[in-house]
């Protein structure tokens, strides 16, 4: 049986006939960056398992790669998504709205991931997407989360400035980074944000000035994408990765992937962006297969909760891989950049 499938059976079983069209690598040791088991606890939080997401977008970034942030929403989704990073060999980031982990609690939506996490040996990092609640930031550090992005979109600079400084200072002594969003990325993400591009646009470095002063490890420029299905063709910014990327070491993330064609993300990656996140196409993924695997059901008459899960399961690792070669970061673990 599968390494990995055998250490997290009771969360999820992919089906037998799963299965990747490349060959799977040899299993890689594991990242220098996890967190030894017991670090965490020493300060008061619980062990940790997961890897540094600053580390991991560097480490990207120095071999010409970006790693896949992909939005989980339940146990299913989280085993499905490492389960594709362990059979490519590739890194991960598990990241969740604010709305989960509402609905689950960031304990418990930390437990599940960790049980991942821990049986494979691809590095696993767990990161809060979109919040400006500092409550629901403060519970996922309190529960030893990887990183969390501090959404400060819609505040007046100054105002945005202050909060995103006072984000770093908690997180990091927790030894929790921060991704902090100043701009606006067109599109609403759990009730933040707007869809006009105009709104919160700075000069390029008065952005770096802004990240850099704050300590900010991770940083969410607007450059063109939107959250959400593209009505249109978007304008890139392509050009202004390569201008932030001479001023600053600071990785760049890139949102609103969804959507984006393999040359967009490659001209993206090739300017710098070393993280690229994925909601949309994995929400499509996942209740489009529910709903075609309920209507097959409502026809047939059969009722098998674990046969969805299995469809449901499958459906997101191949989006997931999908997305690790379109980023090309397969079989980067234990490969020197």
């Amino acid at each position: 049986m599968n390494r990995f499938i055998a250490h997290t059976r009771g969360w999820w079983t992919p089906p037998a006939s799963t299965s990747t069209s490349r060959q799977r690598p040899p299993s890689p040791a594991r990242s220098p960056h996890d967190h030894p088991p017991g670090e965490g606890a020493l300060r008061g939080r619980p062990t940790v398992t997961f890897a540094s997401t600053k580390e991991l977008a560097r480490d990207a970034r120095r071999g010409g790669y970006a790693v896949p942030a992909v939005n989980i929403v339940d146990n299913v989704s989280i085993c499905a998504a490492v389960s594709a990073a362990d059979a490519t060999g590739s890194p991960i980031i598990l990241q969740t709205s604010v709305k989960t982990v509402r609905y689950f609690g960031a304990a418990v939506l930390a437990a599940a991931a960790r049980a991942a996490a821990a049986s494979t040996r691809v590095p696993v990092a767990l990161h809060l997407d979109h919040c400006p609640d500092r409550d629901v930031i403060t519970e996922a550090i309190r529960n030893g989360w990887s990183s969390v992005l501090f959404d400060a979109s819609d505040l007046p600079f100054e105002v945005a400035r202050a909060e995103t400084k006072a984000v770093c200072a908690e997180a990091h002594a927790a030894g929790v980074d921060v991704e902090s969003e100043i701009e606006n990325i067109v599109g609403v993400e759990d009730g933040v944000g707007s869809d006009d591009p105009d709104v919160h646009f700075y000069p390029d470095d008065q952005l770096v000035m802004v990240a850099e002063e704050t300590g900010t490890d991770l940083m969410a420029p607007a450059l063109g994408t939107a959250h959400g299905l593209y009505s249109a063709a978007p304008d890139l910014l392509v050009d202004r990765v390569q201008r932030l990327v001479t001023l600053t070491d600071i990785p760049i993330v890139l949102h609103g992937g969804t959507g984006l064609s393999a040359s967009e993300f490659r001209e993206f990656i090739g300017a710098g962006v070393s993280k690229i996140n994925i909601s949309t196409a994995l929400k499509l993924a996942y209740m489009k297969t529910a709903r075609d695997h309920l209507e097959q059901s409502e026809r047939t008459g059969k009722w098998e909760p674990v046969k969805l899960f299995d469809a449901i399961g499958a459906a997101v690792e191949r989006t997931v891989t999908d997305h690790i070669w379109l980023f090309e970061s397969a079989q980067r673990v234990g490969v020197s950049a």
